[in-house]
Order: structure tokens, then C-alpha cells, then sequence
């Protein structure tokens, strides 16, 4: 009898595991150094086979995880062939459900934008423009549950400049602000100990990574800018770097213990 109920204290520990991931992935672009920036600029706008190749080694890489947060997609243009990267990566690594949120619209050239990944039934997907200097930043909210008890998962590609960072974490800080379990992930252009993410830190109950991890770039990763930030009720089991280098950037994974009152739908 000791023997079963360990078994059902270990399956119950598994259903409160939730695994996420977050990955700029750079068009399906992959880079092995910084000439690759030059070498490749021609598949920022024309079709290239060897995109989807990589793509579906990315594939792969992501289908161990229950939320992937993607950056730098396209929605379908002609570079890659009017296919939707977002819904391609959802089916081959087997997610039934995915959202991608346009940010730049560049008609036929280029359909630019942020894709989530879930195993999980959300509730609600709420599209935020980010404010800032330029436009073509925004944020995907991704609910799960309802009222007190409800998750949300924020995925956002922040500016490049440190001003329009801070504008932007001022609205991240609003939308976070009102729920208890909150998951912010993406590529956010900046160290956890810059004043931005510090900005960020007080103004929010987002908790500071425990430690760097760098990610970019990924040849010779040596900056922190990719992160997953979660409200301290969601215990961290584990964060870590992937080292896959399919991108420019490496992914960033993080394996969550869930509270007992998050009932999550699969």
C-alpha cells in the first residue's frame, strides 16, 4: 500500500509541473557567428529551404514543453513561401493550440511577429501594443483559469533602446499587476541588474532570476537577456539554458511547481 500511494504522491507531483520555454528564433534563421549577419540577410526576405530545416529541428527541441514563448516569426510572407511559422511549429512539434500576434506588417516582404505555443486550453489571448519610440513591439497575454485562481502568461520582445525599455516595462508592470500568478518570458534586450529590469522589479512582484543565464549570443553567449520571470507563489524547480543553437539567441527553459488551487485545462 506504501508502494501505491508514493506512486499517486508522484503522479500528483508531475500534474503540477508545468514546463515553459522562450526562444527568439530568428526567422528560422540559424547563425554560427556574426558574419552569419551578412551571409544571411538575403533569407530575412527571400525564401530559403534551409529554413524549415532548422525550423523543424526547433520543432523538435520545443515539443518537450507545455508553453513556448517564440520571438521573431513570420505570419506568412513570401520569404517564407505565405507559411504561417507559428502555426508550422505548433504542428510539427504536436501544440494544439498557437496564437501569433502581427506586430510589423510589411505586406508581402514580411508579417513580423510573436507566437505562443500551449498544451494547456487557455481561457483568454489578449493582444497589447507596447509603447516606445517605434512602433512594432507588443505583448501577448495568454490567460488560464478565471478570477483569483487564473494564470497568465505574458510573452513579450522588448525595444532596443534603453528609453523605450522602460516605457515598455511600465506597461508590462500594469498588466502583470493584477493577478497573483503571473509568468512574464521573451527576449527583453537586457540584464536582469540593468535599471530598467530593476524598474521592472520594483514596481511588479516578479521575482530576479537567481542567476544569469546567458543566451546571446549564441555562438559565444556572454549577455542575459532572454528571461521568464515568474510571481513568487510559483515555486522554480529548475532554469537553464538549452545549448541548441538554431538561432542567434539560445532558448531559455524553466520547469514550475504549481499551487494546488491552479486548476490548468490540458
Amino acid at each position: 500500500m506504501a508502494d501505491a500511494d508514493n506512486l499517486v504522491d508522484e503522479e500528483d507531483d508531475r500534474s503540477r509541473r508545468l514546463r515553459l520555454l522562450s526562444y527568439n528564433v530568428q526567422m528560422g534563421i540559424s547563425s554560427s557567428g556574426p558574419h552569419n549577419y551578412f551571409t544571411n540577410i538575403w533569407k530575412h526576405v527571400l525564401p530559403a529551404s534551409c529554413r524549415f530545416r532548422n525550423l523543424d529541428r526547433i520543432a523538435k527541441l520545443i515539443s518537450d514543453f507545455d508553453i513556448v514563448a517564440l520571438q521573431e516569426l513570420d505570419a506568412g510572407s513570401h520569404r517564407t513561401g505565405y507559411i504561417d511559422l507559428t502555426e508550422y511549429l505548433a504542428q510539427k512539434a504536436g501544440f494544439p493550440f498557437w496564437h501569433h500576434q502581427l506586430n510589423r506588417d510589411l505586406g508581402q516582404i514580411a508579417q513580423h511577429g510573436n507566437g505562443i505555443l500551449s498544451r494547456l486550453l487557455p481561457t483568454a489571448v489578449t493582444e497589447h501594443r507596447l509603447p516606445g519610440a517605434l512602433p512594432g513591439r507588443g505583448a501577448l497575454m495568454v490567460r488560464y483559469g478565471h478570477g483569483e485562481s487564473a494564470l497568465v502568461v505574458l510573452l513579450i520582445h522588448l525595444a532596443l533602446g534603453k528609453r523605450s525599455r522602460l516605457i515598455q516595462l511600465d506597461y508590462v508592470a500594469e498588466l502583470v499587476n493584477d493577478y497573483r500568478y503571473a509568468v512574464v518570458m521573451g527576449d527583453m534586450n537586457c540584464v536582469p541588474g540593468s535599471p530598467e529590469m530593476r524598474h521592472l522589479f520594483g514596481r511588479t512582484r516578479l521575482c530576479e532570476p537567481a542567476q544569469e543565464l546567458n543566451t546571446f549570443p549564441s555562438w559565444r553567449p556572454n549577455r542575459s537577456i532572454d528571461h521568464i520571470l515568474v510571481t513568487p507563489e510559483l515555486q522554480v524547480r529548475q532554469c537553464r539554458v538549452l545549448n541548441q543553437a538554431y538561432s542567434d539567441h539560445l532558448p531559455v527553459a524553466m520547469e514550475l511547481t504549481l499551487p494546488d488551487e491552479l486548476h490548468l485545462t490540458v
